[in-house]
């Protein structure tokens, strides 16, 4: 019940605040008419009205009997009623599965789940998309629906099974996606991702999170009751969120210093993050090449665990799935890509002032020698080519050809402050993110005490 008042909450204050952001001057003048108005309604009733002291008291007593519990089963089963259930599906998932897991016992509809053409590319064998059933109260199954986003494609599809009087029926569909923002908000326990996770938010946006803060945050070392609050894009279809867009603004409290962030563009300009006071929060260098993963060897002394021996680690090992998108770190060009012993597949990047980035163990290359790649592209995946024992990428950070930490990478700026011609934009948008950001802290404080 609480979860839920404060999930009401958190919706009404992100839509005042937007709405505050968008028309400022226009709010302003209704809440002073308002109050006009209110103040002299309230004191017309105040002056008419009796003294609530003075209304009498009575008190009414009245014997109920309930309905025999025959009679309210007999109610129960003359009403029939719809169940609603939703689902993401799984690339394993079977007809009978993922029906199972929307409660829905109907060997019919897993039938013709297996046997539509339709049906099967939309329901199984597809990982990530939101399954919609209504059911019976006998849970059988009245309609199923699947919706996703083609890839290049600003609207979204969807798949409806239905249950007609000749039995069920497919029918494809393309409808427009809504664009919108997300208020979120949490407390870290043990990690950012765990905490995102606890409070919903999508690894995307999370991932963003951590770029943003990469310079000022040690996300390795965050104390239990850092708190956060973001705001983000989504696109919906049908009122569900199909695709998050970009972090629009975000608060990090660590070790109690509050940490903030607006995403604005100048016209004409490619935009970025900065902090309230017009600074800008944009590094030269990401502080990982990998999203959601774990650091599985540092830059150190370590065994080799092919050559057996004792050696320097020139770079940093991040332990993930073979496929997992390998990024850029920064602006560059492809200095190589290819082969190289040891390393297997491999890709190097040369930036400003003699510095380059390796990318190493590759099971796929994207791109080619002389190729210019820009903050964040993809440059190929997690492998395990050349000295590897399992899936992983070897990074490393080298500046005039010798080697360097890349935990480090992080610190070094990359971006201009806010220009005077659009500070005025800026602040006005500064004091509306702060006000947004502040009902989101007010949420989680709440859920906290």
């Amino acid at each position: 019940m609480i979860n839920g008042i404060l999930a009401a909450e958190e919706l009404i204050a992100s839509r005042v605040a937007y709405i505050f952001r968008t028309y400022p001057k226009q709010i302003t003048a209704a809440v002073a008419a308002l109050l006009l108005s209110a103040g002299g309604g309230a004191f017309a009733v105040a002056s008419l009205g009796p003294d609530a002291a003075d209304l009498p008291v009575k008190q009414v007593f009245e014997a109920v009997t309930p309905l025999s519990f025959a009679d309210q089963v007999e109610a129960l089963d003359n009403h029939s009623f719809t169940l609603f259930r939703t689902e993401i599906t799984r690339s394993s998932d079977t007809a009978e599965a993922l029906l199972q897991r929307l409660g829905i016992a109907d060997p019919a509809a897993a039938t013709f789940v297996r046997g539509n053409a339709d049906a099967r590319t939309a329901f199984l064998s597809r990982a990530g998309r939101t399954v919609t059933a209504e059911a019976t109260q006998e849970n059988t199954l009245q309609k199923l629906s699947a919706r996703w986003i083609p890839d290049g494609d600003g609207n979204f599809k969807r798949v409806v099974i239905e249950k007609m009087a000749a039995g069920f029926q497919a029918r494809t569909e393309s409808d427009t996606l809504t664009p919108g923002t997300r208020l979120a908000s949490g407390i870290v326990r043990t990690s950012l991702f765990a905490a995102t996770d606890d409070a919903g938010i999508p690894d995307a946006v999370a991932s963003q999170l951590a770029d943003i803060f990469s310079g000022d945050v040690d996300f390795r070392s965050l104390r239990k009751g850092d708190r956060f609050a973001v705001v983000y894009e989504t696109f919906d279809g049908d009122g569900q969120t199909l695709r998050t867009g970009r972090v629009l603004s975000a608060e990090f409290e660590s070790g109690g210093k509050l940490h903030q962030a607006l995403w604005y563009q100048e016209s004409g300009q490619k935009g970025g993050y900065y902090r309230p006071n017009g600074d800008s929060l944009r590094r030269a260098y990401l502080s990982s090449p990998v999203e959601f993963t774990r650091v599985s060897s540092g830059f150190a002394m370590r065994l080799h665990p092919i050559l057996n021996s004792w050696r320097q680690h020139h770079g940093i090992d991040f332990a993930a799935p073979t496929g997992t998108p390998v990024r850029a770190v920064g602006d560059g060009t492809v200095e190589f890509a290819g082969i190289q012993s040891g390393y297997g597949n491999i890709v190097i990047l040369k930036h400003r002032n003699n510095q380059e980035t390796a990318y190493a163990h590759l099971s796929r290359i994207d791109v080619r020698q002389g190729q210019s790649v820009s903050q964040s592209q993809t440059v190929g995946a997690v492998g395990s080519t050349g000295w590897a024992t399992g899936p992983h990428l070897h990074f490393e950070f080298r500046v005039n050809g010798e080697y360097h930490d890349p935990t480090t990478i992080a610190q070094q700026d990359g971006g201009t402050p806010i220009t005077a011609a659009s500070r005025p934009a800026f602040e006005r948008l500064a004091v509306a993110t702060r006000t947004e950001l502040a009902a989101a802290f007010s949420v989680v404080q709440a859920s906290a005490d």
